[in-house]
């Protein structure tokens, strides 16, 4: 009687353990099943949202910034795109200009001046923060007087004053 004693407690370990499993497996099926179902959901939401955005009223705008290296560049575009509703900012550095595309029921032209100008970098209607500027590398410390010369037409200096 004592063998099947112990036969039948390892029959019931042997169930408990399988259990232990199914259940386990059960659990991992189950949370793998609603994780794919939140990627559909974030799909389903991403696609929501682009369609969404072109209904938005786009606005573009462009206007001077000095600078002068592709690190400027850089640091301008990414502090424009940093302002909430701004969809794309490009900054050419041979004409000093940046156009940037924004949605203009989120933000307007002049929190776009100002995060430049809190970058160091001047614009056409903000001046860059002197504490920024004095942080730029070296390059990238621009003349302040320097033309931004939106039309991308070069600008001869007068040199009526001397010869040549």
């Amino acid at each position: 009687m004592n063998f099947s004693k112990k036969n039948h407690e390892h029959k019931n370990e042997n169930v408990i353990n399988v259990s232990k499993k199914v259940i386990l497996s059960v659990a991992v099926i189950a949370a793998l099943g609603l994780t794919s179902c939140k990627d559909e959901t974030k799909k389903e939401t991403t696609e929501a949202k682009t369609e969404k955005s072109k209904d938005m009223a786009m606005a573009d705008l462009s206007f001077g910034v000095r600078g002068n290296c592709g690190m400027c560049k850089s640091t301008i575009e990414k502090a424009a795109n940093s302002v909430g509703g701004v969809a794309s900012a490009n900054w050419d550095v041979d004409k000093k200009k940046i156009d940037v595309s924004f949605d203009d029921t989120k933000t307007d032209a002049m929190a776009i001046h100002k995060a430049i100008a809190a970058s160091g970098y001047d614009t056409d209607k903000v001046p860059g923060s002197e504490d920024a500027y004095k942080g730029l590398p070296g390059c990238c410390q621009y003349d302040h007087e320097m033309m931004m010369n939106q039309s991308g037409e070069m600008k001869s200096k007068d040199h009526s004053n001397h010869d040549h």
